[in-house]
């Protein structure tokens, strides 16, 4: 309570008046006043990265039409608010699996998230734990699971697993022996995509050294000291996690990597998975009811519906579209979304049409090229906007949200 020094002309008593004080902000100020919400990162990014890397991060399969879209189901969608609600005791917290989190929001896994500044993958998992906030650990991250989990507290790794049961058992095995407690099967990438964008930019998968590659370090001096020269400075990087044995070098000229027979991969491979695997199991990539139903069939403990971010099949419909008639078919697991997740309006937005929990990719990866701390200011945006969009929308629970508070209006 704070007393404003005037008195009731009626009461004589002086007015008393309850002023909700702003959290203070964990981040620089610097920070704070460069990065006013998650888009500003992209473009700080941007300027601060190789055009190889940034085009990755960033880029999409073919039109990127799912991309474009992934977005705009969300403008589609407007918010009905409630007012006079008394919304002083609102809480941003939301439960997933047993375990009581911060926000309804996590950090996506990211292929090659190393990159991004030193020890990249590392950075994301710190600053999720100290946010309380869930971190998924990509496949095709660079630093091996086992330090995530001991030095960044992840419990939640993502596989790319071959239609292969022995590779599958043993990267099964691998994960549990590290103590993660919740495995994210990838359904939707029996095949790599067309991402052109990436043939244009010089990008692949090893990364190839080329007179290109090396003059567009020239240009980013930041990112090539402060992130690649410290990164060989440790060892040469690696893909580390993407099976049970240590995987090929990020950079070099003529290795092609070995992926296994992914386009095999099956519901039978799935349910093999599941009776191995004693944690929550996850299956992500999700966007049809009927594989919900399969999903929930052989018994997961819940599902990410995602197109990949649009760097898959270009055209596959948005998330967010499909995410209400999923949730029908989803009984008891716990269904999760990600894709053009850019404001607290959006996660709300996410909740209201049936959601769970809320995964952000890109504008966490793209803090992540400016530390730690620009990961805790970009989780500390989300935790202000969705604090304050509930007290605009009328809630003070993220559990009151439902159809009622959206309405389609295109």
């Amino acid at each position: 309570m704070t007393d404003t020094g005037r008195t009731n002309i009626l009461t004589g008593i002086p007015d008393q008046v309850v002023v909700a004080a702003r959290p203070p902000s964990r981040a620089d100020p610097r920070l704070a006043r460069r990065f006013l919400n998650l888009d500003d990162f992209q473009g700080a990014a941007k300027r601060r990265l190789p055009r190889q890397i940034y085009g990755y991060y960033a880029g999409a399969a073919e039109t990127e039409q799912s991309l474009r879209d992934n977005r705009g189901s969300f403008q589609e969608l407007a918010l009905i608010p409630r007012v006079l609600a008394d919304v002083s005791r609102r809480t941003t917290a939301k439960s997933l699996f047993g375990r009581d989190y911060r926000l309804p929001i996590g950090i996506a896994p990211m292929g090659l998230s190393g990159l991004s500044t030193y020890q990249g993958d590392l950075v994301l998992a710190q600053s999720a734990l100290a946010e309380n906030i869930p971190m998924i650990v990509s496949a095709t991250s660079i630093m091996p699971l086992e330090r995530l989990a001991r030095e960044g507290g992840a419990d939640w790794f993502q596989a790319y697993l071959p239609g292969e049961p022995e590779r599958i058992d043993a990267m099964v095995d691998r994960v549990a022996l590290a103590g993660f407690s919740t495995l994210v099967l990838t359904a939707d990438v029996p095949v790599p995509a067309n991402r052109e964008n990436n043939e244009r930019t010089g990008f692949s998968i090893p990364l190839r050294p080329s007179l290109r590659l090396f003059v567009d370090g020239l240009m980013r001096p930041s990112w090539s000291v402060g992130t690649f020269l410290r990164t060989l400075s440790d060892a040469a990087p690696r893909f580390e996690n993407m099976d049970a044995f240590r995987g090929p070098p990020v950079f070099s000229r003529n290795l092609v990597r070995q992926i296994g027979a992914r386009d095999q991969l099956s519901w039978s491979h799935a349910a093999r998975i599941r009776d191995r695997w004693q944690g929550k199991l996850v299956v992500k990539g999700l966007l049809s009811a009927a594989d919900a139903a399969k999903a929930r069939e052989i018994g997961a403990d819940g599902i990410i519906v995602s197109n990949h971010g649009g760097r898959q099949l270009d055209g596959a419909i948005a998330p967010l579209r499909v995410l209400p008639e999923i949730v029908k078919e989803s009984g008891s697991m716990q269904v999760m979304i990600d894709g053009g997740v850019r404001r607290g309006t959006d996660v709300l937005k996410a909740l209201a049409a049936g959601a769970d929990f809320v995964f952000i990719g890109r504008p966490f990866l793209m803090s992540a090229v400016f530390g730690k701390s620009a990961v805790r200011h970009a989780i500390s945006i989300m935790a202000e906007e969705i604090g304050r969009d509930m007290a605009l929308l009328g809630i003070n629970s993220l559990d009151q949200l439902d159809a009622s508070f959206i309405r389609k209006i295109k």
